[in-house]
């Protein structure tokens, strides 16, 4: 008999399959890369119209007891005093010694009392580890990341189609209301990762099932378009969203990615606070940047990014081909003195295809439209 794999699996995979999907590993999971309709039709259904995605292998975790929150604000590099209850926030776990960033998560506040988390699927058990192993008397740290399915329904007409389905929305960009499905909770984030308007469900696995199925078929007169990973990628790397592991890891600091606008500089504690405080004075050593093709050249991670042939500065982080831009798209950590409008060099396969350093995003967003 074949060995059985390792890898966990979301409770739609059947649906997945029935759909036609093409699988890939991510995370420790096995996820819809893309469907019969393509990455590129998947990707313009969300730029245009609509499409969902299961993001089921997104960590879930929640912080709750009295001082949760407070908990939260003192280890985590935003500052919860910058929102209210009710709203989201982007935030990062790191390294206290360094500044390296173990993983970038939203934030869900509740109120003080409880804390939900969305990390990444790869880092959702350290995160959980981190917090639980420093958490003061009374705040319990709990892993809910198989409990819970995340749906994301993207695109401009992502509130027709929950609100056909009697799902609450029009709520303003980075916060959440909660509804009821079949008896069950399901949390109505205004947040997403592809810089389209749009919304993730999170949901009881209990109902995840009739939940996809709901959604899709309230969608149809919209033209709703299963998406698959591979589709989700192109449009964050659109937006410049980083991604852990690529464009952000425990060697790169938020000051090297342009992360800045996420750290509380001036709450008196979060992990790493000290070493940050430290590289943001000095000045970092490189950071990261986006890179367009002037020709025909497609960037992928890894590739080496030169000022001329013999002069590297770094290399690609992220790339892709842009379905919106037609064009080469990445991003690249890269030193200082390189600025934007300059043009650089990428070894692509053997050949040197030139770029324009630019600032992110490569397209303009609909994410904070009212």
């Amino acid at each position: 008999m074949p060995e059985r794999s390792s890898l966990l699996t979301s409770p739609l995979h059947e649906r997945h399959v029935a759909l036609g999907a093409k699988f890939a590993e991510f995370g420790g999971w096995t996820m819809p890369l893309e469907y019969s309709t393509g990455i590129v039709k998947e990707h313009a259904a969300v730029r245009e119209g609509v499409g969902i995605f299961d993001v089921s292998h997104l960590g879930k975790a929640s912080v709750t007891g009295p001082g949760a929150a407070a908990y939260v604000n003192a280890t985590l590099t935003n500052d919860l005093a910058r929102i209210r209850p009710g709203k989201a926030q982007y935030t990062l776990c790191c390294e206290d010694a360094t500044g390296g960033i173990i993983d970038d998560l939203i934030a869900y506040w509740f109120d003080d009392l409880r804390v939900l988390l969305v990390p990444n699927a790869a880092n959702a058990a350290e995160v959980v580890r981190r917090l639980t192993e420093q958490a003061p008397t009374g705040v319990v740290v709990t892993d809910e990341h198989e409990d819970h399915v995340v749906l994301a329904v993207q695109g401009p007409l992502a509130d027709e189609v929950l609100t056909d389905l009697g799902i609450p929305v029009g709520h303003e960009y980075m916060s959440f209301a909660t509804a009821t499905f079949r008896g069950e909770q399901v949390v109505v984030c205004r947040t997403g990762y592809t810089g389209e308007r749009g919304y993730e469900l999170i949901a009881p696995n209990a109902v995840s099932v009739p939940l996809w199925d709901a959604i899709l078929d309230a969608g149809q007169r919209y033209g709703i378009v299963p998406c698959g990973l591979g589709a989700r990628d192109t449009l964050r790397t659109e937006m410049g969203y980083p991604l852990h592991g690529q464009d952000i890891t425990p060697d790169v600091t938020p000051v090297q990615a342009r992360l800045g606008w996420a750290v509380g500089w001036s709450k008196p504690s979060f992990w790493g606070r000290e070493a940050m405080l430290a590289e943001k004075e000095a000045g970092p050593r490189r950071s990261l940047r986006g890179l367009v093709a002037t020709g025909r050249g497609i960037p992928r991670p890894h590739m080496t990014v030169s000022l001329t042939p013999d002069v590297p500065l770094g290399e690609v982080t992220s790339g892709t081909f842009s379905p919106t831009l037609r064009k080469g798209i990445g991003l690249a950590l890269l030193p200082p003195f390189v600025e934007d409008g300059a043009e650089v060099g990428v070894d692509v396969r053997g050949r040197r295809e030139i770029f324009t350093v630019t600032k992110p995003p490569f397209v303009d967003p609909s994410v904070r439209e009212v």
